[in-house]
């Protein structure tokens, strides 16, 4: 089981506007978000965590985080401590949501090893930004989520601890406190050591994780350095707490009537309205998926033992389906954005999938399988700037 370890965290200081200064993660930023922000507030994380002019942006980045500590904008806790945050929201279909999870070190261990594991497949990343930025800065600048596979860590984090920060950005309130009590530390790092973790989002940050410890092994010799460890938000996997959207499939490379020939091999096509939020619900409650084409969308059922031999994913019907086609795929969250990237010309076909069950998240996990890449987005996204950690 993995070890999850507590850490002097870096915090912005008493007196900081958290509102000026917070950021969403890097990986979901544009060039006008991070300019957006970076104007609001010198301070801003992201003049740290998005460093994006010049050959040596990252050796700059470091530099003000080393100025920041040194002029007081951030400071050391006194100890080592863990930290609560709360997300307090309404999800897309109305339901009010209060999800926590705890902030710490989460062991890095080998692929395959076991302890701390992946549920999807991942994309490859050719740019080396997060190592370098890692590099430079001796430091995890952004959380991986993780979801804790043993029962009980919901109530074990109910209790408030020491008031350390809140923003409300979208409607979501942002709540951090920090976990003095030794007892208590103990206590959530004991649990935690218990059963497994599950990596929700946060594949590639792990895997930088993973690169950026070897290298310390292999440049120091030492297994104890801080590099053992990465910031994550640990929270339990359970229905109640969790938001999961899905990731829709955009495709090019193929017409979009050998993208409809190909489909009809595996499901039955029928008419739908034009697709909309409220298709998401229907779909969820026939079983069904729906192609987007230019001139609109068709439902796509699945034809009776058809995917006999396939995992009840929607992601691995699709790529059982197309396989042997020239389609290349993408990803892309939100009805919206999907039929603007058809109706563009962007994408020659797409097709809307469902959410994954938390249950199927869990089995999948257990059995030690993969899912397609992309198959959930959690929502909403952990925001950067509430502790870093120093390596």
């Amino acid at each position: 089981m993995p070890r999850f370890e507590p850490f002097r965290a870096v915090r912005y200081a008493p007196g900081v506007d958290l509102d000026a200064v917070i950021a969403p993660p890097y990986d979901v930023l544009s060039d006008a978000d991070v300019d957006a922000l970076a104007a609001r507030d010198e301070h801003n994380i992201v003049h740290v965590d998005v460093p994006r002019r010049g050959p040596d942006r990252y050796e700059t980045a470091a530099a003000l985080l080393r100025a920041w500590l040194a002029d007081g904008t951030l400071a050391r806790d006194d100890a080592p401590t863990f930290t609560l945050y709360r997300m307090r929201f309404t999800d897309a279909a109305g339901t009010p949501r209060d999800l926590v999870g705890v902030l710490g070190g989460l062991e890095v261990v080998d692929e395959g090893a076991g302890g701390v594991l992946p549920h999807e497949r991942t994309t490859p990343k050719a740019s080396t930004d997060r190592l370098d930025l890692t590099r430079a800065t001796n430091a995890n600048l952004s959380p991986v989520w993780g979801l804790s596979l043993a029962s009980g860590l919901t109530a074990l984090l109910a209790a408030p601890a020491e008031p350390a920060g809140a923003v409300t950005v979208d409607g979501v309130e942002h709540v951090v406190e920090r976990v003095t009590d030794p007892e208590r530390i103990a206590a959530i790092r004991d649990h935690l050591a218990t059963d497994d973790v599950l990596i929700a989002d946060g594949h590639h940050r792990y895997g930088i994780s993973r690169t950026h410890r070897d290298d310390v092994r292999t440049a120091t010799g030492r297994t104890d350095s801080a590099a053992e460890q990465t910031l994550a938000f640990v929270g339990e996997l359970v229905a109640e707490q969790l938001s999961i959207e899905a990731i829709h499939r955009l495709y090019s490379s193929i017409s979009f009537s050998s993208l409809r020939e190909a489909l009809a091999t595996r499901f039955e096509l029928s008419p739908v309205a034009p697709p909309s939020p409220a298709t998401l619900a229907a779909m969820e409650a026939d079983g069904r998926l729906v192609l987007v084409g230019p001139d609109g969308g068709e439902w796509l059922t699945p034809r009776a033992g058809a995917f006999d031999d396939v995992r009840a994913l929607d992601g691995a019907w699709l790529e059982a389906t197309l396989a042997g086609t020239t389609a290349d795929v993408t990803y892309q969250h939100g009805v919206d954005e999907v039929l603007a990237a058809v109706a563009s010309g962007a994408a020659s076909g797409a097709v809307l999938i469902r959410p994954v069950s938390i249950a199927e998240i869990e089995r999948t996990a257990r059995e030690g399988l993969l899912m397609p890449p992309k198959s959930t987005f959690f929502t909403p996204k952990l925001r950067t700037g509430f502790v870093v950690r120093e390596l």
